[in-house]
């Protein structure tokens, strides 16, 4: 339940972000956002005795969420002020990409394989097929490719934020943790505000409804689901968050702004997901696992 809650729920905040925009601009949005979430959260915690991190725990998971939601989100709250959000949504499926290059980095971890380096390039090529053509004319093209390389490194920071806290030894419950990275997101973001010079709050009854959709929906309940679903699942099943959210992104931006959508952006996202289906087939499967699958 808590992964086809991430699977549905994550879907749907590119379109809340979008339709959150038309009210609060994005620094505000994202302050506001995960003020809200976080707070809430750990004010549940607190009423049902919940054990918080403390000392240098309580510092790193603060540090570890600003890296994660800070960065991943909010290249992604910017980013759809340019684009449409079922293209920012493609955009972010190259994150397992960058999941599978940091581990490979990392001390013990688990290094690139030939059919790894075959689907990151198959994915890649995915995305040369939707920016290629625009990127060599007129439109969107200067547009799109600042927005992919924005979310690329909102992709970073997501995936380094992600297996830096999951690494962090921890007897406080994940959701108690992904309650501490959203408030702490929230409040070192929020003071922005004031530097940022955005326009003012629009206070109509849309884009509102939106922000506390992201509030509820994305963040206590589908951010929640995620981390649940991380602690009792394997990470292999859990990413394949990476494949359904799009598809539902794409409709919805279809359905509510007819984004456009046609056969070129069918190809792109055929090849980007089918590229993401390699590397985490032959990241995580054992070889007895594969052997086993095949025959």
């Amino acid at each position: 339940m808590a992964l086809f809650a991430v699977y549905f729920f994550w879907g749907t905040t590119y379109l809340g972000i979008r339709m959150a925009l038309e009210a609060v601009p994005p620094v505000a949005l994202i302050g506001m956002r995960f003020i809200l979430s976080g707070g809430a959260l750990l004010i549940a915690a607190k009423i049902i005795g919940a054990k918080l991190p403390e000392g240098r725990e309580l510092g790193l998971t603060a540090l570890y969420g600003l890296i994660a939601l800070g960065g991943g989100n909010g290249t992604l709250v910017f980013s759809e002020q340019w684009i449409p959000s079922g293209i920012a949504a493609l955009f972010v499926t190259t994150s397992p990409f960058w999941m599978v290059g940091i581990e490979a980095l990392r001390n013990h971890g688990e290094k690139l394989t030939k059919a790894t380096v075959v689907g990151i390039a198959i994915g890649f090529l995915g995305i040369l097929v939707l920016i290629g053509p625009s990127a060599t004319g007129a439109g969107l093209g200067p547009t799109l490719i600042k927005s992919f390389l924005l979310l690329q490194l909102g992709c970073f920071c997501w995936c380094l934020g992600s297996i830096l806290q999951k690494s962090q030894p921890t007897k406080a419950h994940p959701v108690v943790s992904g309650a501490i990275q959203q408030l702490a997101t929230g409040l070192t973001i929020l003071p922005f505000t004031l530097v940022a010079n955005e326009n003012p709050v629009q206070w109509h009854h849309r884009g509102i409804w939106a922000v506390a959709y992201l509030v509820v929906f994305g963040s206590i309940i589908g951010y929640s689901a995620f981390i649940y679903a991380m602690a009792h699942l394997p990470v292999s099943v859990v990413s394949t968050y990476a494949y359904v959210n799009p598809i539902v992104a794409v409709f919805l931006g279809w359905l509510f702004y007819r984004e456009p959508f046609g056969t070129r952006e069918l190809l792109a996202m055929a090849l980007v997901i089918s590229g993401v289906i390699i590397v985490k087939y032959f990241a995580y499967a054992t070889p007895k696992v594969r052997e086993a699958s095949i025959s």
